[in-house]
């Protein structure tokens, strides 16, 4: 494939990762920082000036750096993330009362979630 046309797909690919990022931090369900660490090694890839917008973001660029620099996240971080799993999963559950398999269901997807963040190493 040539270079340029790779280069400008892996673009196009970041900002939908960034697209997807940004529509996680309105919807609680989607994982906002998953999106955008994505983006941002796409970014390191094709784009220095979009690879450095990410980490320079007034709202996402400490994580991201703190992510790039030393795959950690801040205890704060976590916390957060844990208060929205619980509120988010918490009241899908609920609304869900009576269809016991998708309760299962979210009860097993929240627990993943809780595990594979806690096994992150806190800064």
């Amino acid at each position: 494939m040539n270079k340029g046309i790779k280069q400008k797909l892996l673009v196009v690919l970041g900002w939908i990762f960034v697209l997807l990022g940004v529509i996680g931090a309105l919807l609680p369900i989607m994982p906002t920082t998953v999106f955008l660490i994505i983006a941002l090694w796409i970014f390191s890839k094709s784009s220095p000036r979009f690879h450095k917008m990410l980490l320079n973001n007034k709202y996402f660029g400490t994580d991201l750096r703190r992510w790039e620099e030393s795959k950690t996240i801040s205890k704060p971080s976590k916390k957060k993330a844990y208060f929205t799993i619980f509120l988010t999963f918490g009241i899908s559950i609920v609304i869900l009362h009576g269809r016991i398999g998708l309760q299962l269901m979210l009860l097993s997807l929240m627990s993943i979630l809780l595990i594979v963040i806690w096994k992150i190493k806190e800064s």
